[in-house]
């Protein structure tokens, strides 16, 4: 048996001497709870008092692959296949990108600058597990919210989200670089997007759990034309918002100037830029003209 004790501690032992070297002593901590939990069903409050918690051989076959892919870079929430956005628990693997924390600060801008309760036309473009179609969703309940995306199997994952967390999502399969968009002029109170982002060249500098695991199509862009999406998103969804309506992105923290000039380039006013909560440049609003002043 691989564990010194068939119990708790025993566990806590094992993951924290072969997984020291990659994770803090919080992260196997949280780790170790979540699978524990996840394993036998418990309760968080459960978990907390098991002093006298015993594991059957099955559970430790399971616990000793766990770290094993743990081992080999493979991001925790693909394991256990569940994450926490905006308040909810969403199935997680690696037909998506993982949700970022930076992305629940883009849905929590748009939470508040909108009216809760308005029976609002919402679009995520480009959006991989539908997180943010979802966090939006379960803030605006009169709003009717599109989750647009090209992957087969994002769409396949948005669907089991939604029976997932009860929360009703419209899903389209849509190509952003495409010229013909699903939805009438003048018909969206918001465009939310998280597109592709990341030039080709600064793979070298990414960690080996996202360029193994998570789904390229969703991460990389050409080097020669880093702003394809925006561009393009930009240029359609200055038609399809109603006059007044905004357009939301996530942005690569080094593009503040160029995406900046991008929404001016495509007609949109009051553009503002918003850091994260680490300091960076990370997310981008404009507006299109309200009606007595577009021309």
């Amino acid at each position: 048996m691989f564990l010194q004790q068939n119990n708790l501690d025993g566990l806590r032992v094992y993951f924290n001497q072969i997984l020291a070297d990659q994770f803090s002593q919080s992260e196997i901590k949280l780790m170790l709870k979540a699978f524990v939990t996840k394993r036998l069903k418990m309760s968080d409050t459960d978990f907390m008092l098991a002093n006298d918690l015993r594991f059957s051989e099955s559970d430790l076959l399971y616990f000793r692959s766990v770290v094993k892919r743990l081992q080999s870079n493979e991001p925790f929430q693909y394991i256990h296949g569940r994450t926490e956005f905006y308040g909810l628990e969403l199935i997680c693997d690696r037909r998506a990108l993982i949700p970022r924390p930076e992305t629940e600060e883009l849905v929590d801008w748009i939470v508040q600058s909108s009216d809760k309760s308005a029976a609002l036309n919402i679009v995520d473009l480009c959006a991989g597990s539908g997180c943010i179609a979802f966090g939006l969703k379960s803030i605006f309940r009169n709003a009717t919210v599109e989750a647009w995306e090209l992957s087969e199997d994002a769409l396949e994952l948005i669907k089991e989200n939604e029976r997932h967390t009860s929360l009703e999502i419209v899903r389209v399969k849509m190509d952003a670089l495409s010229e013909i968009y699903p939805v009438e002029d003048e018909s969206c109170d918001i465009i939310v997007s998280n597109p592709p982002y990341i030039p080709s060249a600064e793979r070298s500098r990414m960690h080996a759990n996202v360029l193994d695991f998570e789904p390229e199509m969703a991460l990389f862009v050409n080097d020669a034309d880093p702003f394809v999406f925006y561009q393009a998103i930009s240029k359609e969804a200055r038609g399809l918002l109603v006059k007044g309506g905004w357009l939301y992105f996530e942005i690569h923290e080094d593009f503040e100037t160029e995406m900046i000039a991008c929404l001016k380039q495509h007609g949109f006013v009051n553009i503002e830029l918003r850091k994260d909560l680490q300091g960076r440049s990370r997310m981008i609003r404009g507006q299109r003209v309200p009606s007595r002043h577009e021309q």
